[in-house]
């Protein structure tokens, strides 16, 4: 059966207190919608559609990448009104799946299930609540058949009682679905359409409706505010350190881990407390993350260790390196196996040979580093002249001196030395040592200057 998906996404958010359209809001470094739109791709529908409003132009300019039909809901008139926006643009041979765009944790094996049971019915996804407060609940006649949904401000004493809430998600036919929509009322308590009234309208066709309970509450929660958005960010961090956990990561503390995006591991991974992962993040055998660093989209080789307060970015690690502690690695940061970069050094854009070091203190940008080099503490490429950047190259075996400003663009030849304190501003020659330094002079007589 062909597939179209509508995604509920107008509501304005009032309870966030933010200008941020609610769908916006960010989790695991993420928009909430896109978060369903990941999960709803993975069921390969034929179409999908997202029913916009508040923030309606900011929405739709950060799902621009997305194949995404939109229809736009100018007032907001329940979540019935919503999903007749888009249901004209669906064919009547469709099946449509109704997602939210709030409810951000929901996995395509619960939606797999809960198209499964559509199969010539109407399916809706339910869940079994400690407290059903809020939600609308399920009414089964005494043969456990749904009967309707009531919502929560308009259900009576007993109807209150019922722990089985309405989750909102639910498939039917197309055409089924425009004739019912198109015999909504609003006759209720919040004057709207709501679109769980179409369960009643199934059973008065005869029609059977299953109702599917969801694994486990957190899959459905919505977010409403910004405690509810902090609730599901734990839900979703600890799911994501498990994840990594049953990989066979070790986790001093999984509940201070964050996984904004997608982690590949190998064996023996270690990862301490606070550490951060941005975007696609590779880590090989036995690499070991110290605390308090943040990783992005970068790749680690195996058996390297990050030590404390790292920050990489579009970096690439090779095996047996030494990171940090205190060190900056920025986009395009290459460096090859037993490289040792160390506290407070920073490096863009630059290509570190095998075995060469650079310990302390240290600037190296737009630079291509040989093998076996050392680079001195507080050593600079000076690589920006205000306009231009230039590159430096340091070959095999060289050593910078401590203190050294070396002016792109420049080149320090094959085992050659730079002393300490010097200003290079012309090439190096190779196998020799290079000074460029003022004469020393000591002024008798001098006085330090007073308050």
């Amino acid at each position: 059966m062909p597939l179209s998906i509508v995604i509920l996404a107008a509501g304005q958010g009032k309870r966030m207190q933010s200008s941020l359209p609610k769908v916006l809001q960010p989790l695991a470094g993420e928009p909430l919608l896109q978060h369903v739109i990941n999960t709803a791709r993975k069921l390969n529908p034929d179409a999908m559609y997202v029913v916009y409003g508040h923030g309606g132009d900011q929405v739709k300019a950060v799902f621009t990448n997305e194949s995404i039909q939109w229809a736009l809901q100018t007032e907001q008139l329940g979540t019935g009104h919503a999903l007749a926006q888009a249901i004209p643009a669906i064919p009547d041979d469709h099946d449509v799946l109704v997602l939210f765009g709030d409810v951000p944790l929901i996995h395509a094996p619960t939606l797999q299930a809960l198209l499964a049971a559509a199969n010539n019915s109407l399916a809706l996804l339910s869940v079994k609540l400690k407290d059903p407060t809020g939600y609308g609940r399920v009414i089964r006649n005494n043969a456990g058949q749904v009967v309707r949904i009531v919502e929560h401000k308009d259900a009576n004493t007993k109807e209150r009682l019922v722990d089985e809430a309405n989750t909102g998600v639910l498939v039917a036919n197309a055409k089924q679905l425009k004739q019912w929509l198109s015999q909504l009322k609003n006759s209720n308590s919040q004057g709207e359409y709501y679109l769980t009234d179409v369960i009643s309208m199934a059973v008065r066709d005869s029609l059977k409706v299953n109702a599917v309970l969801a694994p486990t509450e957190a899959e459905v929660l919505g977010v409403n505010d910004k405690v509810q958005l902090a609730e599901v960010e734990a839900h979703l961090r600890r799911q994501r350190a498990t994840e990594m956990m049953l990989k066979g990561a070790t986790l001093v503390d999984p509940t201070r881990v964050d996984i904004r995006g997608q982690v590949t591991i190998g064996k023996d991974v270690f990862i301490d407390v606070n550490v951060i992962f941005v975007g696609n993040v590779y880590l090989e055998d036995n690499v070991r993350i110290g605390p308090n660093c943040y990783i992005k989209d970068t790749r680690i080789g195996a058996n390297t260790e990050l030590h404390p307060n790292c920050v990489t970015d579009n970096a690439v690690i090779g095996p047996q390196c030494v990171i940090g502690p205190y060190a900056r690695l920025r986009p395009e940061a290459q460096l090859a196996d037993h490289v040792h970069i160390g506290n407070f050094v920073e490096v863009k854009k630059s290509n570190i040979g095998s075995h060469s070091k650079a310990n302390h203190l240290t600037y190296i940008g737009d630079a291509d580093v040989g093998k076996q080099c050392n680079i001195g503490a507080g050593t600079v490429t000076v690589n920006y002249d205000g306009a231009n950047k230039w590159r430096t190259t340091i070959e095999d075996n060289a050593f910078v001196g401590s203190g050294s400003m070396l002016i792109a663009p420049v080149k320090i030849g094959t085992g050659a030395n730079t002393g300490a304190g010097s200003t290079i501003t012309r090439d190096a020659p190779a196998g020799k040592l290079t000074l460029a330094r003022a004469r020393q002079v000591t002024l008798e007589g001098w006085q330090r200057p007073k308050k």
